[in-house]
């Protein structure tokens, strides 16, 4: 389809108001669209697909475009990200900016500065560079440049992924197992699946896969009690629900009632029964103090930078601050130490976060051990191991873009010492 006058309006209108990042990318577009009734469903696929390409290569369009204007940085993006040609984009032009985008065009981009290349904040590449070397730096950051493939996980209370598989053949998706969780599929291409039988139906939830080892990592038996933490709006409840087919007793704890609530269609949609959501003060409600030392098994996927996510959430890096690390760092720290009180002996804990930081990662599991000293730390490729899963990060889990094609993740495994 081709590019209207109209559309590049729009989209420089969409950039004015997203690029100051005061408030999060998918919240700023969704708003502009709620203003903006006469777009349709095409121009907002153009629109949205073009202001995350260029979140995702900000740094680079504003190396090259200094200033900052918001038309020149989409029409740049057209050309240089999107692959528009000049000549379908020529009628589209004002005057000067045919010669601007020749210029740019022509213009040599070797010898760029390393946080450019990464397209990365400085403090960013700072941290990372103090975590491993350059040409991994680089691979990462430049995996998290391209969109996220739309990953699902197989409800195995309802069905199976074979059934599934053949479900979305038939209805001509193209999809295929995913390689490592086994309740996992990867959709090819962005079909709209919100309106599918198979979601409709509670069959299928939209997942990363890596959010989905998380869940398996917890190993929950059918008689267990498990608390689902910082559960948000619980994506790994419900895996870790049809784990238990809906027998236990799963506890949903989050701070948001926002969250909660939007766990509620899904929930019903899912078939369990076994999920007890729960809003919570903070992480010293009385709610919690009451389980003391009665849960089998935690799942504390803390509240985190969220840097492994950057495909998604692009306008994360420019939003993300040293400070707020540091808050962070504090909260998760706190969070982990009022998840503990809560493991029975001999449960399991399971530390996660989708941030590639390690302040945030193995310097919050190294700082738990040393100030809880009844727990004891387990190999999580011993884990996946146990549950026929083809992948071995080491002692804890790291998922990378770049190597396993999920968002980044991290987790720590920790059992309670018997007495």
């Amino acid at each position: 389809m081709a590019i209207t006058s109209t559309q590049l309006s729009h989209l420089s209108h969409a950039l004015h108001i997203i690029l100051p990042l005061r408030t999060p990318a998918d919240v700023a577009l969704k708003f502009f669209f709620r203003d903006q009734p006469e777009l349709g469903q095409g121009d907002r696929a153009f629109i949205a697909e073009t202001v995350y390409a260029i979140l995702r290569k900000r740094r680079l369009l504003e190396y090259l475009i200094p200033e900052g204007i918001p038309r020149q940085m989409a029409l740049l993006a057209l050309v240089k990200l999107q692959g528009v040609g000049m000549k379908e984009l020529t009628p589209l032009l004002r005057e000067g900016e045919e010669a601007f985008l020749i210029e740019m065009k022509s213009r040599v981009i070797d010898d760029l500065p390393f946080a450019v290349q990464a397209d990365l904040p400085d403090w960013v590449v700072e941290k990372l560079r103090a975590q491993m070397p350059d040409e991994e730096i680089l691979a990462i950051a430049h995996s998290m440049q391209n969109p996220a493939p739309l990953d699902l996980r197989v409800n195995t209370l309802k069905t199976n992924r074979h059934d599934v598989l053949l479900a979305l053949k038939l209805a001509g998706i193209e999809a295929s197992p995913t390689p490592y969780s086994p309740v996992g599929i990867r959709v090819k291409g962005k079909p709209a699946l919100n309106k599918h039988e198979l979601f409709l139906d509670g069959k299928i939830e939209i997942q990363d896969e890596g959010s989905q080892l998380l869940a398996i990592l917890l190993e929950p038996k059918r008689t267990d009690m498990v608390a689902d933490f910082c559960a948000g709006a619980g994506g790994k409840t419900l895996a870790i629900g049809a784990m238990m087919q809906s027998l236990g007793r799963l506890y949903a704890f989050d701070t948001s009632e926002k969250r909660l609530t939007n766990l509620k269609p899904r929930l019903k949609r899912s078939g369990l029964s076994n999920v007890h959501p729960a809003r919570i003060d903070n992480e010293n409600d009385l709610r919690i103090k009451r389980l003391a030392g009665k849960i089998d098994r935690v799942l504390v996927d803390a509240p985190c930078s969220g840097m492994g996510t950057l495909r998604r959430n692009p306008d994360l890096k420019w939003r993300q601050t040293p400070e707020a690390i540091i808050e962070l760092v504090q909260k998760q720290t706190a969070i982990l130490a009022a998840a503990a009180r809560l493991v029975k002996t001999g449960g399991r804990l399971v530390y996660a976060t989708c941030s590639l930081l390690k302040e945030e990662n193995e310097n919050i599991a190294e700082k738990f051990l040393a100030a809880h000293p009844q727990f004891t730390q387990i190999s999580v490729a011993d884990i996946l191991a146990h549950q026929k899963i083809a992948l071995n990060t080491g002692v804890t889990l790291k998922l990378f873009t770049h190597l396993h094609n999920t968002d980044g993740f991290f987790a720590a495994v920790f059992e309670r010492k018997p007495i």
